[in-house]
């Protein structure tokens, strides 16, 4: 239950690298790197319902551990894929529905921070959220 909160973007590692290595055009990686996005996770047993409010849109997304869904990115790259608990760390693995490349992601907390880390064609990228 660790990830329960509400969780805003405070910093950026390599995140306009990682949305060019995705596609994203130049205009939409300069607003994306400035989203104010903050999410709320909610977790009951393997199920997580998580909220995602930014400058560009406001999802919830409900899952369960192991089990596959669709989900697309705010620029619209639609994905499949599951999140599983690995320790103390949620780890997905999406594929795109466009070209079949593999998108990693990860969360976990550290310290009083939750870090996103994403991984896409070898560029690595993290997004620093605090509560």
């Amino acid at each position: 239950m660790a990830f329960d909160g509400t969780w805003k973007v405070d910093r950026n590692e390599n995140y306009e690298k990682f949305m060019e290595a995705l596609g994203v055009g130049m205009m939409k990686r300069k607003l994306g790197a400035h989203d104010n996005l903050k999410i709320t996770i909610q977790q009951n047993g393997d199920k997580f319902n998580v909220k995602e409010v930014s400058n560009f849109r406001n999802i919830e997304i409900e899952f369960t551990l192991g089990v596959t869904f669709d989900y697309s990115l705010a620029d619209g790259t639609e994905l499949s894929g599951a999140w599983t608990l690995e320790g103390n760390k949620l780890v997905a693995t999406f594929t795109r529905k466009d070209n079949g490349k593999v998108l990693k992601a990860t969360r976990e907390i550290v310290g009083d921070e939750l870090v996103q880390t994403y991984v896409y064609e070898g560029v690595e990228s993290k997004r620093f959220f605090k509560r």
